[in-house]
């Protein structure tokens, strides 16, 4: 089997259980906009556009964390956590970006436990 199948069949395979959680598929920033909700910690009624795409970008830096590429500095008077990167990242092409992140998010769920 190929890797490129692997990491389809476990993605298809988070899909089917976030579909039975929340009963409709997310796409890939609605994942992030759920993992980055985790990260911060916090809950609101109503998230800002702006907070919303801090929210997947605190997603992506904590993912990416993982592997080397950012490091947690701390969290801001707000509880928002700051990220430093430490290593540039990887020069890949979009389907390549897509399943790096794919294989974070899978490493993020599965260590998470869902």
């Amino acid at each position: 089997m190929f890797v490129q199948d692997d990491l389809q069949q476990r993605w298809w395979n988070l899909e089917a259980k976030l579909v039975e959680r929340f009963g409709k598929k997310p796409d890939m920033e609605a994942i992030l906009f759920l993992i980055g909700i985790q990260e911060f910690g916090q809950l609101k009624d109503k998230f800002t556009k702006e907070q919303k795409q801090d929210l997947m970008h605190v997603a992506v830096c904590s993912l990416l964390s993982e592997s080397g590429y950012y490091i947690l500095e701390g969290t801001d008077d707000e509880g928002w956590p700051h990220f430093r990167q430490l290593k540039p990242m990887p020069e890949l092409n979009a389907i390549e970006q897509e399943n790096f992140l794919k294989d974070h998010i899978l490493l993020y769920f599965s260590k998470t436990g869902f």
